[in-house]
This record gives structure tokens, C-alpha cells and sequence, in this order.
């Protein structure tokens, strides 16, 4: 169950996103505020925000409803604890992946947001990052969406060895022990988009 926390300024947005919350199963409201103060003594797992100022980045991790793309924007909410950035008018199935999504330690920014921030250099790459090749992205791309050795091979018209190459160097070059710890190491990294 993960507890979420709504700050939203105007009313009717905050009572939209708790009606929003308190229908999804998986969900239970901490509570609904006009601003970011005192919700860290809720201590819940996500907080859902509407146009506000996020704070130091200390506290829960912040799924934030802002406006357009600006990548100085969105590098600056990321570095003050925003985990999540959406459009103001995202829907209720995307609002609600975003919460999930960041309630169990994951980010989420949308493509269009995401291509200008590496062009900008605002997202940081680490030297294993970069030293994957353009064809082991590919592959960890292809094991994100559940794709089999024999499968990936076959999509890239390579042997499945070389598939089996790719995965182990893939698996040393992100400290990851496993394929699935790759792509969540992936994910977290930006090479890997959901």
C-alpha cells in the first residue's frame, strides 16, 4: 500500500486528486494540504503535487503536476526531490503510474522532456553509462520489454552468443547481478524509458 499526500493550492484540484487517490486499490490518502508544510509529518511514501514549490529535497519524493517542458525547469525540480514530472492536464491511468511508479523508487519524466535534458548536458552520465555501446543499449532496451536471448537475436539479426556477449558485458558495466537488476538499474538511469 503505498500512503500518498496531495499539495495542491487550488481546491478543486486537491479534491480531484483525492477523489483520484482514494479510488485506486493500491492507494491510501495521508492527507490533502494547500502547501508542502507539515506533510513530512505524515510520513508518507509519495507526495502528489500541483504546481507548487518543492522544497530542499529532503522528504518524500514529489510526483509533480507542472507546466510545459523547460529543461532548466525539470532539472531543477529533480534536484529539489520532485521524482515524477507531468503535464498539468495528464490523465488520471498516467497520474496514478507516476505514483506507483515513484512509490517503489523509480523517476519518471515524459521523452519529450527527457531529449532536451541530455542535450543540455542537465543529465549527468557516469563513466559506465557511456561506455555502453549503441548496440548494448539496444539490447538492454529489448530486455526491458521482456524480450528472451533467442529473441533479441533474432530482431537484431545477431547469434544468440553475441546476444549472450551483450547481456554479461551489459550486467559488469552496470554493477548488476542480474538482467532484471540491469534494466532497474537502466531505468534508473534514464537509458531505459517506461
Amino acid at each position: 500500500m503505498i500512503r500518498v499526500a496531495i499539495a495542491a493550492d487550488s481546491p478543486v484540484v486537491r479534491e480531484g486528486l483525492k477523489a483520484l487517490v482514494t479510488t485506486c486499490a493500491g492507494m491510501e490518502l495521508a492527507g490533502a494540504f494547500a502547501d508542502l508544510s507539515g506533510i513530512a509529518a505524515l510520513r508518507p511514501d509519495v507526495v502528489l503535487a500541483s504546481a507548487l514549490e518543492p522544497g530542499d529535497g529532503e522528504g518524500p519524493p514529489i510526483v509533480l503536476l507542472a507546466g510545459e517542458p523547460d529543461p532548466a525547469f525539470t532539472h531543477e525540480r529533480f534536484q529539489a526531490g520532485v521524482r515524477a514530472l507531468l503535464p498539468r492536464d495528464a490523465g488520471a491511468t498516467q497520474i496514478l503510474a507516476a505514483v506507483e511508479a515513484v512509490g517503489r523508487g523509480l523517476s519518471v519524466i515524459e521523452p519529450r522532456e527527457l531529449e532536451p535534458l541530455l542535450h543540455t548536458g542537465a543529465v549527468q552520465r557516469t563513466a559506465d553509462e557511456s561506455d555502453l555501446t549503441p548496440r548494448e543499449l539496444e539490447v538492454l532496451r529489448m530486455m526491458a520489454e521482456g524480450a528472451a536471448n533467442k529473441t533479441i537475436a533474432w530482431k537484431l539479426g545477431i547469434s544468440e552468443h553475441t546476444v549472450k556477449f551483450h547481456v554479461a558485458s551489459i550486467l559488469g558495466k552496470l554493477h548488476a547481478g542480474t538482467r532484471t537488476e540491469a534494466v532497474t538499474v537502466g531505468i534508473r538511469k534514464g537509458l531505459v524509458l517506461i
